[in-house]
């Protein structure tokens, strides 16, 4: 079956950098678009970046030239790398990806989140 597995989220100060890896087990199809999104304390889940199989790339403006999305499609892997960080950054963040299933159709999976906490 298919999982999303995010790690590198954790604890930083202000300024400081955090890489997100989000690794897609179980698939035996291709991967269309991959992304990143994020959701704080009382907040709708909202969109960071997201990355499609030709490498093309959308930010949120307010992550806009902090943040770096990349994949490695060999790895089914998609990155995030988050630098000058700011409290606002704080959040669980969630790797998603557009797969397609046994049955030929495409589908969303979400993986289980990790915590990102920028302190001021």
């Amino acid at each position: 079956q298919v999982q999303l597995v995010e790690s590198g989220g954790g604890l930083v100060q202000a300024g400081g950098s955090l890489r997100l890896s989000c690794a897609a087990s179980g698939v035996k199809s291709s991967i269309n678009t991959m992304g990143w999104y994020r959701q704080a304390p009382g907040k709708q889940r909202e969109l960071v970046a997201t990355i499609t199989s030709g490498s093309s790339t959308n930010y949120a403006d307010s992550v806009k030239g902090r943040f770096t999305i990349s994949r490695d499609n060999a790895k089914k892997t998609v990155v995030l790398q988050m630098n000058s960080l700011k409290p606002e950054d704080t959040a669980v963040y969630y790797c998603a990806a557009s797969i397609m299933t046994s049955f030929g159709v495409w589908r969303d999976y979400w993986g289980q989140g990790t915590q990102v906490t920028v302190s001021s």
